[in-house]
């Protein structure tokens, strides 16, 4: 098992950290941003497929900000993919 943490940008959360099995999602955790949101994400994608949880999460937006913390989430989880 791997463990990758990224910085964020132009949200609340301010890193998110995460461990990749293979292609499996654990331990998702962002630091900072809203608490029942995030917390409800992290939950959800536990033993999730890394590449299903990229399909799911890019691209959401957030007030209007062209991003939010799951398409951040998505965009760090496909590029450690990436370096697999």
């Amino acid at each position: 098992m791997k463990s990758y943490t990224c910085k964020t940008h132009s949200i609340c959360a301010k890193q998110i950290s995460f461990d990749l099995d293979g292609d499996i999602l654990h331990n998702v955790k962002f630091h900072g941003g809203c608490p029942g949101n995030t917390a409800a994400i992290s939950k959800l994608l536990e033993g999730t497929s890394a590449k299903r949880a990229v399909d799911l999460l890019k691209g959401n937006d957030c007030g209007g900000r062209g991003t939010s913390c799951a398409d951040q989430l998505a965009t760090a989880v496909e590029k450690a993919l990436c370096e697999n």
